[in-house]
């Protein structure tokens, strides 16, 4: 294994990451998969929220995806480089209180019963 391997696995906030496992981990159906150089928690196989590099991604109801941007911390996720409605991003200064934290984890729990999961690849 080479040191650029290594860092490219470690590269997400492996203290974030656990903080979500320790929140999330009485629920059931749960998973969690290394992708997009961060790390991603499903809850009945759809993708939930996550963790790239500093920061917790969020997917959310899209209706409450303009409020959320209001709150500390909130911004839009833009990983194919124009704004996904749905997902968030939050960043440390939107997580430093349990009560953010788990408004967050909250909210991405709440859409997941809503949220259309992914097609499978064959």
């Amino acid at each position: 294994m080479t040191l650029s391997y290594l860092f490219f696995k470690m590269a997400y906030n492996q203290i974030l990451a656990n903080r979500i496992r320790e929140q999330i981990q009485e629920l059931e159906r749960l998973d969690e998969k290394e992708m997009f150089g961060g790390l991603c928690f499903l809850l009945n196989d759809k993708m939930f929220v996550g963790v790239i590099k500093d920061e917790m991604m969020c997917r959310i109801d899209p209706a409450r995806y303009e409020d959320a941007l209001e709150k500390t911390g909130c911004h839009e996720m833009l990983f194919t480089g124009k704004p996904m409605k749905g997902w968030v991003m939050i960043e440390e200064s939107g997580l430093k209180n349990v009560g953010d934290f788990n408004y967050w984890i909250g909210l991405a729990v709440e859409y997941n019963q809503h949220a259309k999961a992914s097609k499978k690849k064959k």
